[in-house]
């Protein structure tokens, strides 16, 4: 005769030995019923009562992952695939709010690249380690850099996690973290692009200067690279100022979230100087002669439907500026202005001593001054000490003068390469 437990356990007679079941049938909709609880390669039930109980406990977190994965993504019992955890994961990333989407869109990029590769349909727990090295080669061999395929590793690996915090795979189950650490590409440690103080005076006057071409348009682009140069911020907080955050009374500009976009971390909310030189053009921009003030956003565009929204891109207006002052198209970028700003900061004085690496690190947002030590503090040629951040043309003009040659000659190849 049956008997039963309150825990589920019951035990049935069989001869001499009495041997383990317990009943599952309030999961039946994902498999459960009254069960043996065999041990692995056994046929028969354990009469055993620890083994009994360790077979009980896995058997219903099994049962919990399979009814979890079903309510979650509305998958069959058999359990969550690679693509529906993928498409929950953003979602419920998106949700979170500690994303921007910018980066969410890279997310989104390397888990499709994911399920292309090591299959849409796949059970999580089907994926081990032997794949994850497989597709980290197969990205490699697409020409990918060992950095960009440790992203897309991390961005595999941060799904597993999600998958445990779900209960859709086993507890510590995640073959991306269980790739030994020396196999696992590696970046490269390289030196960011950035422009010294000449530079970047040198390209700024371009870009007063430039006219604007057929599809190359971008309205205010000289005051937008002015802004990135001369506050240090990253390209989605300075896209997004609003008129408000700056302030001609205070002498300031500040950073924080609005209804335009976030901010990447809590020390990114932050205040930095208005330099003498970004507030004369701010002023030109935000009180024009011919018009009313503006107010909003400081840098608007417009959306596909025409509505304001947060300018989405301007690189090809950057690359004809660029051209023209002797770079390459695509050599420069939004994100060397950041840099810029920090090794031009770390020149500037402050009561006739050096500034303090502290006063940059708030600056530029972040929680340590470890990473301005390791990658935003460039040392370059030209030592230019001076109280304020600056790129004004004539205190380079030995400089500049061999950057104007330099855009000449380039030209000229081009014409020749032309008429050829």
């Amino acid at each position: 005769m049956a008997t039963r437990s309150k825990s589920r356990l019951y035990w049935r007679k069989q001869g001499d030995v009495a041997r383990a079941y317990a009943d599952f049938r309030d999961y039946a909709d994902v498999g459960g019923a009254r069960e043996a609880l065999r041990a692995p390669g056994s046929l028969r039930a354990t009469d055993d009562e620890p083994t009994a109980q360790a077979l009980l406990t896995a058997r219903l977190g099994e049962l919990k992952r399979l009814r979890r994965g079903r309510a979650l993504i509305g998958e069959a019992p058999k359990g969550a695939t690679l693509a529906d955890l993928a498409r929950q994961h953003l979602i419920l990333k998106k949700e979170s709010g500690k994303d921007t989407d910018d980066w969410l869109s890279e997310v989104q990029r390397h888990l499709e690249r994911a399920c292309a590769f090591l299959g849409a349909s796949r059970p999580l727990e089907s994926i081990v380690v032997e794949d994850v090295l497989r597709w980290a080669s197969h990205l490699q061999a697409a020409g990918m850099s060992g950095g960009t395929v440790r992203h897309h590793l991390n961005s595999l690996s941060n799904l597993y996690r999600r998958a445990r915090s779900l209960g859709l795979v086993r507890s510590g189950y995640n073959p991306v973290a269980d790739v030994m650490p020396g196999e696992k590409p590696q970046g490269r440690a390289e030196e960011a692009r950035w422009l010294e103080v000449h530079e970047a005076a040198w390209i700024l006057d371009v870009a007063r200067k430039a006219k604007p071409r057929a599809g190359h348009d971008c309205r205010f682009l000289y005051t937008l690279l002015a802004t990135f140069a001369l506050t240090g911020g990253r390209k989605a907080e300075v896209l997004g100022l609003e008129v408000d955050d700056v302030s001609f009374d205070r002498q300031t500009v500040t950073f924080r979230p609005n209804g335009w976009r976030r901010l990447k971390t809590r020390g990114s909310f932050r205040v930095v100087p208005l330099w003498p030189q970004l507030e004369a053009i701010l002023r030109a921009h935000i009180f024009p002669a011919d018009r009313t003030p503006r107010e909003g956003l400081l840098f608007p565009g417009k959306d596909r439907a025409g509505a304001v929204a947060m300018i989405g891109f301007f690189d090809k207006a950057l690359d004809h500026v660029a051209q023209e002052a002797g770079w390459k198209a695509e050599e420069v970028r939004s994100r060397m202005f950041r840099h810029t700003y920090c090794a031009a900061r770390l020149q500037t004085l402050e009561g006739g001593a050096p500034v303090s690496r502290e006063t940059v690190r708030r600056e530029m947002g972040h929680g340590s001054t470890d990473m301005i030590d390791r990658v935003y503090s460039h040392l370059g040629t030209v030592r230019h000490r001076s109280e304020v951040v600056e790129y004004r043309v004539e205190q380079h003009l030995d400089r500049v003068a061999e950057l104007v040659e330099r855009a000449h000659s380039a030209k000229q190849v081009v014409t020749v390469k032309s008429e050829g």
